[in-house]
C-alpha cells in the first residue's frame, strides 16, 4: 500500500505514544486527516479555535508528563495556535505544533494565506523546520519531539500540503522518541561552598517554585534542619502548600504579607526551582542563593550570590549530610505564625451570608475548593480567578492547578479543561473563568459538548476586566474600557446543550455547585460576584498609596463617589457590618 509523508508522520506519533491531536480541519490538513483516519490508532480533536488547540495540548502534556500535539492548517490556522504555544514553551511542556503550509510551489510568490511560520514561530519553539522532501520523514518528526522533551518546550513542523501527500517509502523505527532522565546535581565542593553560605546563615528563608515538583519530603527535611520559613511561588503551590508546617504563603502581587516579610527580612534567602520574576520583592541586603536546573536561569530575576545548576530533590539529598549545628526557631516561628494571622483575615472574607449580594468571589473559590474531588484538576483564567485561586483553592498532592501563570493570557481556563478532561477521563475538571476570559473563547464551550467532556466550568461574573480595574485604581487611574455588558451565561450555556445554572444569593451557592459536581455531563455555574474587591498586594508601596488615594479623589470629582462607597462597604462590611 502507497505510503506519503503523512501517514509516516501519524505512525510516527503513534509510535511516540501520542494519542490524540487537536485542531481544526482545513484543506491544507487534508492528508494528514485522511492518515489519521486510516491509522485508527490516533484520535483528531475538533476545536473552534487553534488557540484552543495548542491550550488543551499543552495541559495534556502537562498532565500525562508526555509529549501532546496540536495542528493548524495553513496561514490564518496556524497563527491561532501562536498564543497557546508561547504559553505551553514559556511553562516549558513538550508540545509538538504541526504547521500546515501552502503548497510548496508557491512559497514566496505571495499567495493565498501565505505567511512566514519559521519566522513567526521562531520565539516560541526549540526547533521550528519545514518538511519539503520524503527523505526528512520520518527522522524529521524524532528530531522535533526529541527537542520538545528534552528541552521541555515547543516544536514546530511546516508542512506543505501537497508535500504531506507525496509518497514516502521510508520506515518508521520501533524507537521514535527517547525519553531521558538523568540525575543532576552540583559537584561535591560547590554543595560544600553552599553548606557553608547556609551554616553561616541566622535566619534563612527559602523561596519555592515547579521545580520543586517531587521534592516535598526532602524540603521539609530542610526546612527543619535549617529552622527556616518557606516561601512559595505561585507555580510551586500544588507541589508544596499542603502538609506543610514551616509555610509562610505566597508572595509576589498575588502573596501574602507573611510571605513577603519572611523574605525581606532574612539573611540568607535560597531559591529553589523557581524563576520568580518580580524584582521588586526580593531582599536587597541579604545574602541570595540560586538552585535551578537551568543554568542560564541564575542570577537573572536578583543579584545572586551563588548559583549552581542541579535538580532541587537531588542537590537537597546531598547537602543536608553537610548543614551543621543547632539553629534558633525563632525566624521560623515568627513568620508561620504571621501565616495563620493572614490566613485567619483571608478567610473572614470567604463567608457569604443569604440575600447579602452580590456573592463575594472569596466564599464562591472556597465552596468549590470545599466540595470538590480529593484528586480534583483545577484550571483557572488570568486576572482575578488566578488570585483567588491562589488564596483559596486547597491544595492536598493529588489536586493539581493549571493556569498561564508565565505567559499570563487571557482566556486559558476552558481551553486547559478541555486537554486536561482528555488527558484525565476519570477525574473531576473544574475550570475557574473569568467573565472576560471565558468570552473570549466562549464558542469552545460547543467542544465540551460535542466531545460530551463533564468539565465544570464555574464563571466569575462581575461584569468587568476587574484585575485591570485594580490596577488602574492603583495607579490613579479612573476606569476606562473594563466594564463587561454580559448575557446570562447559563442560559447561553443551555442553548449550547450544556447544563447552565445561575447563582446571585449567596444561600443558592452550596446547592447550586453540588448540582453541578453531580452533573453527568459539562455543566456551567454563571456567578454573579462582587466587583468591588480590593485585594491588596502583600505590601502597598507609596506609589501605589498616592495612585489609589487620587483613584478616590477623581472618582467623587467625576460623580463615581457611590463607587467609592460600594468599594468600602465590599470590603469593610464584614469586619464592621455595613
Amino acid at each position: 500500500m502507497r505510503k506519503t509523508i503523512a501517514d509516516l508522520l501519524v505512525e510516527s506519533l503513534v509510535q511516540a505514544g501520542v494519542k490524540r491531536i487537536y485542531g481544526i480541519v482545513g484543506d491544507s490538513l487534508n492528508a494528514v486527516l485522511d492518515a489519521i483516519k486510516n491509522s485508527k490508532k490516533i484520535e483528531w480533536i475538533g476545536v473552534r479555535h487553534e488557540e484552543v488547540a495548542a491550550f488543551a495540548a499543552g495541559a495534556d502534556a502537562f498532565l500525562s508528563d508526555s509529549i501532546a500535539v496540536c495542528a493548524g492548517s495553513s496561514g490564518p490556522g496556524n497563527l491561532h495556535l501562536i498564543n497557546g504555544l508561547y504559553d505551553c514553551h514559556r511553562s516549558r511542556i513538550p508540545v509538538l505544533a504541526i504547521a500546515a503550509h501552502i503548497p510548496s510551489g508557491e512559497i514566496g510568490s505571495d499567495y493565498f494565506q501565505q505567511t512566514r511560520p519559521e519566522q513567526i514561530f521562531k520565539d516560541c519553539s526549540h526547533f521550528c523546520e519545514t518538511v519539503s522532501t520524503p527523505e526528512q520523514m520520518p527522522r524529521m518528526v524524532t528530531i522535533a519531539m526529541q527537542h520538545a522533551i528534552s528541552r521541555k518546550g515547543v516544536s514546530v513542523l511546516v508542512l506543505p500540503g501537497d508535500v504531506a501527500s507525496d509518497e514516502d517509502k521510508e520506515k518508521v523505527p520501533d524507537q521514535v522518541i527517547h525519553v531521558t532522565n538523568p540525575l543532576v546535581r552540583p559537584s561535591d565542593s560547590e554543595l560544600e561552598r553552599l553548606a557553608e553560605f547556609l551554616n553561616n546563615g541566622k535566619r534563612v528563608t527559602l523561596l519555592c517554585g515547579a521545580g520543586c515538583e517531587g521534592a516535598h519530603s526532602q524540603l521539609m527535611e530542610l526546612c527543619s534542619k535549617l529552622k527556616s520559613p518557606m516561601v512559595i511561588a505561585l507555580r510551586g503551590k500544588e507541589f508544596l502548600e499542603y502538609d506543610n508546617p514551616y509555610y509562610a504563603g505566597l508572595t509576589g502581587l498575588i502573596g501574602y504579607s507573611s510571605g513577603y516579610h519572611a523574605m525581606m527580612e532574612c539573611d540568607v534567602l535560597l531559591m529553589l526551582g523557581t524563576d520568580f520574576p518580580y524584582r521588586q520583592f526580593y531582599p536587597k541586603d541579604a545574602i541570595i542563593l540560586q538552585v535551578d536546573i537551568r543554568a542560564e536561569h541564575l542570577g537573572r530575576r536578583a543579584s545572586v550570590t551563588y548559583g549552581l545548576c542541579g535538580d532541587v530533590k537531588e542537590t537537597i539529598k546531598h547537602l543536608l549530610p553537610l548543614l551543621e549545628g543547632e539553629r534558633e526557631s525563632k525566624h521560623l516561628e515568627k513568620y508561620v505564625s504571621a501565616y495563620e494571622k493572614v490566613r485567619e483575615g483571608l478567610d473572614s472574607y470567604a463567608v457569604g451570608k443569604p440575600g447579602r449580594v452580590p456573592i463575594h468571589p472569596q466564599y464562591l473559590t472556597k465552596v468549590v475548593s470545599d466540595l470538590a474531588a480529593e484528586d480534583a484538576i483545577f484550571s483557572c483564567d488570568v486576572g482575578t480567578p488566578t488570585l483567588w485561586a491562589a488564596r483559596y483553592l486547597r491544595m492536598n498532592g493529588k489536586r493539581r492547578l493549571l493556569g498561564s501563570f508565565n505567559h499570563g493570557t487571557m482566556a486559558n481556563a476552558l481551553p486547559q479543561a478541555i486537554g486536561a478532561q482528555f488527558s484525565k477521563p476519570e477525574r473531576q475538571i473544574i475550570a475557574l473563568s473569568g467573565d472576560g476570559g471565558l468570552s473570549m473563547l466562549m464558542g469552545d464551550l460547543l467542544t465540551l459538548h460535542q466531545h460530551k467532556l463533564p468539565v465544570k466550568v464555574i464563571v466569575f461574573n462581575n461584569s468587568a476586566l476587574s484585575f485591570v480595574e485594580l490596577e488602574m485604581k492603583a495607579a490613579g487611574y479612573l476606569e476606562s474600557g473594563t466594564h463587561l455588558d454580559n448575557p446570562n451565561f447559563a442560559e447561553v450555556a443551555q442553548a449550547m446543550g450544556i447544563e447552565g445554572i445561575r447563582v446571585e444569593d449567596p444561600a443558592d451557592l452550596e446547592s447550586a455547585v453540588l448540582r453541578a459536581f453531580k452533573h453527568n455531563g459539562p455543566s456551567l455555574i454563571d456567578v454573579v460576584v462582587n466587583r468591588q474587591e480590593l485585594a491588596m498586594p502583600p505590601k502597598v508601596s507609596i506609589e501605589q498609596a498616592q495612585g489609589f488615594s487620587l483613584w478616590t479623589l477623581k472618582a467623587v470629582l467625576n460623580g463615581h463617589a457611590s463607587d467609592v462607597i460600594d468599594l468600602a462597604k465590599t470590603n469593610l462590611m464584614d469586619k464592621f457590618h455595613f
